[in-house]
């Protein structure tokens, strides 16, 4: 890091000390490392190591607090889906006992919290009030995951908001930390914390094996809170669930209405809450003749049940004009066996 960067820092940290602001400062602290290339990390810490005053000293202890080499820590709390509302407690089987060993974020920073105002300690140690999931936008192409917090003093409430693309597979794009005001115009529903927090780490693994993924500008600076945050929500969850097609209760009274609605089912996948007119259009005319086989009255019920499920994901004119524009190819599609895949080709010999 440059003689200037380094002076702007120890001057940034100078004023965050007369703040006494635990969230402001590891606000600052993951904009800072956003900042630093790699090969810049250690020479930094030395450097502020080896200056000693009580601005550099502020600067490794908000570092360690916000800590972006952890990305790829396990989460300790965390539990499969199928362990929800068990009442259990129990860690997961990734070895979630064993010590993690510290980055070089915290080794930098070993000693010198003590050394600093009391308001410093609390950095990090925050309380989740409440968590919410929902869609972004009218067809949810991009889902909205919402956690509360305090620190442990009860003071500072904010809100961290991570926006999870579902068109790309369901990888984290942005983040932001607000007021908690900010909440009430998103249209949330309320969901367990852990839940909402497996599904922001579950999107920034996602984000992680994909290379090159496109994510917004801003979301480097607010990571490393966006996951330290999720990692301090109690009983984790992971994979974390969607019960949206469980909140269906809308199938039509049909024969093979229940056939038809399981292979709608299938095409969702985990990204229920995508359903917008161009992945109508994928479903009805090219996923069902490619993939699916259905009875004569799945075929027949196919239509009432997609038009079941699109007022059941919001009703939007567009979605349901779509539906009425397809509906009326899907028996010849069915039909049209040089639409179906080499697998369904083979299951159907297989009957």
């Amino acid at each position: 890091m440059s003689t200037t960067a380094f002076t702007t820092a120890i001057a940034q940290a100078r004023d965050l000390l007369r703040w006494c602001s635990p969230l402001r400062t590891e606000l600052w602290a993951a904009r800072l490392a956003a900042g630093l290339e790699p090969d810049q990390v250690e020479p930094f810490l030395r450097q502020l190591s080896e200056d000693g005053r009580t601005e550099a000293r502020l600067t490794l202890a908000a570092l360690a607090a916000v800590d972006p080499a952890a990305d790829a820590r396990p989460a300790s709390d965390a539990r499969p889906a199928s362990d929800v509302g068990s009442g259990g407690g129990d860690r997961n089987e990734a070895g979630s006992h064993a010590p993690v060993a510290a980055s070089v974020y915290v080794r930098a920073a070993d000693g010198v919290v003590e050394t600093l105002p009391g308001w410093v300690r609390r950095m990090g140690r925050v309380v989740c009030e409440g968590g919410w999931y929902g869609k972004a936008d009218p067809y949810g192409e991009q889902a909205l995951a919402a956690l509360s917090f305090r620190y442990e003093n009860g003071k500072e409430p904010h809100l961290l908001v991570v926006a999870i693309d579902q068109v790309n597979g369901g990888l984290a794009v942005d983040a932001v930390v607000e007021e908690v005001k900010f909440l009430d115009d998103l249209g949330l529903r309320a969901e367990e914390p852990g839940a909402v927090a497996g599904r922001v780490l579950d999107a920034f693994e996602l984000g992680d094996r994909i290379m090159g993924a496109l994510v917004a500008d801003t979301l480097p600076a607010v990571r490393p809170v966006a996951l330290s945050r999720a990692r301090a929500v109690p009983d984790l969850v992971r994979p974390a669930p969607n019960d949206t097609v469980s909140r269906f209760r809308e199938l039509p009274e049909l024969p093979g209405a229940r056939e038809a609605f399981e292979k709608l089912v299938e095409f969702v996948g985990d990204r229920p809450l995508w359903w917008s007119p161009a992945r109508v259009t994928q479903f009805l005319t090219s996923w069902l003749p490619r993939e699916a086989i259905l009875s004569e009255a799945g075929i027949a019920a196919m239509p009432e049940v997609v038009r079941a499920w699109s007022r059941f994901c919001g009703a939007h004119p567009a979605v349901l004009a779509q539906v009425e524009a397809d509906v009326p190819r899907l028996p010849a599609l069915m039909a049209d066996e040089s639409l179906a895949s080499l697998g369904k080709r083979i299951a159907k010999n297989r009957l």
